[in-house]
């Protein structure tokens, strides 16, 4: 936006302070965050406070160098109210878990280690967060954030000090560990969770899927063709004892086989034509078909173990699972698999919208980095971090409720032209 839109839209931005930044206890601590939404706003290539000081005719850098990284406001009480607010907007269909990277120059930012980076597309030295959205076909928003912290980073408690991470976060966690627990926040904000999907790096662990399954959480979660299980009709047998060592188990005659394998066999007749939305060069479409087995990786049998009462008591029985194939006009097998805790019998039209729905994430990004300088925080400490990713989330949270909003003229969509990210040490 340029400098004459976002003085049109201050009043409404105002307001929008007030209610968000309700929490935030001191007036001036509310308008250093007006002001710095509006320097997200506005056009530049670089949204660091420095340039956006610059930009603002009341921007004062000290001020805001201040607010950001000094300052001790809490943002969770701020995220809690854009989630309450974005969740009645956008009416979600889905909740989509991702996790987004940051990359980065030297090792004095908080979380910074070599990693694999999506934003290079390869193992590099950068930032991790993990993040849930709350998405439709057309509009979307993130509701709650955390920064991954390696083990390189739990192992120096030291280090984690120095970067002012709090002392009940210095505990490697997982990402789908982190995952579920921004889930159980937004639980704790009141807020009503539609189906879980997320890609194939979440839908591979069954610990996570667990997770959900214990909260009462519906689920369609992207899943590899080389995992492995068998068929929903084939049944373990108890082998004979043969009189020497502790008792036979239960088992499956046959070895499981890669999803992949099982879906071509299924063969083509079985999948079917569906559309699951309009998109920029007309209406996409594909053949799936839904599949049901039981699922039977290392993680899945300790798990099945586990919940029979330990492994000799175990009856051998895996429990059965819904599976999404995708097999599209012209290749020579299946591309694409989801997995589900939802029957089989939903219709399958809505489990292809659900799971081809974790597309919006993607636009969520490119506005958040490119338009709004998600990933241009040049601070090196958690709490800098987090005031950031807050504001950043706020400035986009404005802006959708008024491209949502009938009676409000729209907002210009924030630039998405790809910008440096920060290289910040």
């Amino acid at each position: 936006m340029d400098t004459h839109e976002v003085n049109r839209l201050r009043a409404a931005l105002g307001l929008f302070v007030a209610d968000v930044f309700a929490s935030v206890p001191r007036k001036d601590q509310r308008v250093k965050g007006e002001c710095y939404l509006r320097g997200l706003m506005l056009e530049g290539r670089r949204k660091s406070i420095q340039p956006m000081a610059a930009r603002l005719p009341d921007g004062n850098m000290q001020a805001l160098q201040q607010f950001v990284n000094q300052s001790p406001w809490d943002p969770l009480p701020v995220r809690q109210r854009i989630a309450e607010r974005l969740s009645e907007a956008v009416r979600p269909e889905v909740w989509v878990i991702d996790d987004v990277s940051f990359p980065k120059c030297g090792k004095a930012s908080v979380g910074v280690a070599r990693q694999y980076c999506g934003a290079v597309g390869k193992r590099a030295n950068c930032q991790v967060a993990v993040s849930v959205h709350a998405a439709t076909d057309t509009a979307s928003c993130p509701l709650e954030w955390q920064l991954y912290l390696p083990r390189e980073w739990t192992d120096e408690p030291d280090r984690c000090r120095r970067a002012g991470v709090p002392q009940e976060v210095v505990v490697h966690r997982e990402k789908w560990r982190l995952a579920l627990g921004l889930l159980d926040t937004l639980a704790r904000w009141q807020l009503q969770a539609p189906v879980i999907v997320a890609d194939a790096g979440y839908g591979v662990s069954t610990p996570f899927r667990l997770g959900l399954q214990e909260r009462g959480l519906t689920y369609v979660l992207a899943l590899q063709g080389k995992e492995v299980a068998h068929p929903e009709e084939a049944e373990p047998h108890q082998p004979a004892y043969g009189g020497l060592g502790p008792p036979t188990l239960p088992r499956y005659r046959l070895p499981p086989r890669a999803l992949s394998t099982l879906a071509a066999e299924a063969g083509a007749e079985r999948f079917c034509e569906v559309t699951w939305r309009q998109g920029s060069k007309g209406v996409m479409t594909s053949r799936f078909a839904v599949l049901t087995v039981r699922p039977a990786g290392k993680q899945c049998l300790a798990a099945a173990q586990e919940a029979g009462g330990g492994r000799s008591r175990w009856d051998g029985v895996l429990p059965v699972q819904t599976v999404l194939v995708e097999w599209p006009d012209g290749q020579d097998a299946p591309t694409d698999y989801w997995i589900s805790n939802l029957p089989a019998t939903t219709p399958t039209a809505d489990l292809v919208r659900w799971a081809k729905m974790r597309w919006r994430v993607e636009h969520d990004y490119r506005e958040l980095k490119h338009g709004l300088g998600l990933d241009h925080f040049e601070g090196r400490t958690w709490r800098g971090w987090h005031h950031h990713v807050t504001l950043v989330t706020a400035a986009q949270a404005f802006l959708t409720l008024r491209r949502l909003d009938p009676k409000a003229e729209a907002p210009a969509r924030a630039s998405t032209r790809p910008s440096t990210h920060s290289k910040t040490c």
